[in-house]
């Protein structure tokens, strides 16, 4: 519980790649999960609650860097502290 209080606050738009400029580290150093149209999504790599969007993978495409290919779905997006 005291966990939760030092826990800095879940910023609006957030990223897990750590070259983007929505990644904030300090927020990875406790479990974060993603609720999506009323569902957890555990394959969320980036999202934005305002514009109401996550990023997920596209199956097992890749780029060609090799990371995956990266699609948008639009709807309810919740972030919170496990």
């Amino acid at each position: 519980m005291n966990d939760k209080a030092q826990a800095p606050a879940l910023p609006d738009h957030l990223s897990i790649d750590p070259s983007s400029p929505h990644h904030v580290a300090a927020v990875f150093e406790h479990d974060i999960g993603i609720r999506f149209n009323d569902k957890e999504r555990f394959d969320v790599e980036e999202y934005c609650i305002s514009e109401g969007w996550v990023r997920v993978p596209a199956g097992k495409t890749l780029d060609r860097k090799g990371r995956p290919l990266l699609i948008k779905i639009k709807g309810k997006v919740e972030a919170f502290y496990k």
